[in-house]
């Protein structure tokens, strides 16, 4: 009996393409929702007439909502060929958003950003599986970069995008237009993937007990505080601008675009360092973190200098798709879960990171702190990492002498 074709050997570079302009998309729609509430947080709160503290509910629901859904979704749907899951993510997505377009009250709303943050780690998971197997080994990690290039583009471009439509028209149409895009991914999605004949199935309980490894669980915690420090600047980065730089608040979307700048570089750059050094690459990514945080504080107070140090915060990103193909690599048949998991990770440490540098800003250091708060924290998932390598060589010595 002939063993099936994979489809990474069918697939002609623009069929390639195309795949992953569509997995892209989704990661554009994703990105989109996740940071509108954000800047539209004035036009929600009149609109549904609750208080500015109550829209930060709403985005907490959201990042809630990740956590809880990245690997429940991922477990449940372990069975299930990628494909498959792929588009039921993707319109399980654009129904969440099409709820939050048309919420009454502020309980509903909610309700329904909690529904929509469900599938975003799921699907980023699955879909950079996705990516990386139909690629060539050597270009695995450019490949995960191009999906999580949408995330990037989306606080580039769709966050003003959205952020100037809800001020022109009303704050629904953000949201519907995110279910739209998700709509889109899902046409695109079914149109250009075709079904895998040669690829691995699994089950929900095989998942589990595989994901149950020291280096799975390593490389979430890296994600989780290493990854911290990005958020911990970027959430205070407008009142830094404003009271430590002395700029005035109408450069804000500037200064959103120029994060969003360097998110694009460190994806791109993120991936070709990962083909290049593997595991080595989060290593390398943890201490330019930690240099560019501990220079964060001394560069907010010039107007010059802060624009390459946001820049460079946003290159930061590059650290989500190193650890992404680390979780490719140790995870072993809790492929899906794992990928799944590393989004929950990061929601973990958008928690983690305002609320230490929300601690040092209450306690009078200042809000340029969150630098040195943020260093701290990278620092933190660099030991992680040289303890992930020591393990990982110690393993491999302790196997080297069994073999003998």
């Amino acid at each position: 009996m002939n063993n099936p074709v994979s489809l990474a050997a069918s697939l002609s570079p623009g069929q390639r393409t195309l795949i992953l302009l569509a997995l892209s998309l989704g990661g554009f729609a994703i990105g989109t929702s996740e940071f509108a509430s954000m800047g539209l947080m004035l036009e929600i709160s009149r609109g549904l007439g609750i208080s500015e503290a109550q829209v930060g509910h709403l985005i907490s629901a959201y990042a809630i909502g990740v956590v809880v859904g990245a690997p429940a979704l991922a477990f449940a749907g372990a069975s299930l060929s990628r494909r498959i899951l792929l588009l039921c993510l993707m319109g399980f997505y654009a129904a969440g958003n099409l709820a939050s377009a048309l919420a009454p009250n502020y309980h509903t709303m909610l309700l329904a950003r909690f529904v929509a943050g469900l599938p975003h780690g799921a699907y980023f998971g699955v879909a950079m599986l996705v990516a990386a197997s139909i690629s060539p080994p050597e270009q695995r990690g450019a490949a995960v970069s191009k999906v999580l290039l949408g995330l990037s583009i989306a606080i580039l471009v769709g966050n003003p995008l959205t952020t100037w439509m809800g001020q022109q028209f009303t704050w629904r149409t953000a949201f519907a237009l995110v279910s739209l895009l998700a709509l889109a991914t899902v046409v695109m999605v079914a149109s250009h993937l075709r079904p895998d004949p040669a690829e691995v199935r699994t089950s929900p309980m095989r998942e589990l007990r595989a994901f149950n490894q020291t280096q799975v669980w390593l490389a979430l915690a890296i994600g989780s505080i290493g990854f911290a420090g990005m958020f911990c600047v970027f959430t205070y980065l407008a009142p830094t601008l404003v009271n430590v730089t002395g700029v005035n608040e109408r450069w804000m979307p500037v200064a959103v675009g120029l994060f969003g700048v360097g998110a694009i570089i460190g994806n791109i750059a993120g991936g070709k360092l990962v083909d290049r050094l593997q595991f080595r690459a989060a290593g390398v990514l943890l201490a330019w973190s930690v240099v560019v945080l501990l220079l964060f504080p001394l560069a907010a107070h010039s107007a010059w200098a802060v624009v390459p140090a946001i820049i460079a915060v946003g290159t930061m990103g590059a650290l989500a798709v190193a650890l992404q193909t680390r979780l490719m690599d140790a995870a072993g048949e809790a492929q899906t879960l794992a990928a799944a998991s590393n989004h929950a990770a990061f929601n973990t440490a958008n928690a983690l990171g305002p609320w230490l540098g929300g601690m040092a800003i209450n306690a009078g250091l200042g809000h340029a702190s969150t630098g040195y708060v943020g260093a701290a924290t990278a620092a933190t998932g660099l030991l992680l990492w040289f303890a992930a390598v020591a393990l990982e060589r110690r393993s491999a010595g302790r196997e080297a002498v069994c073999s003998q």
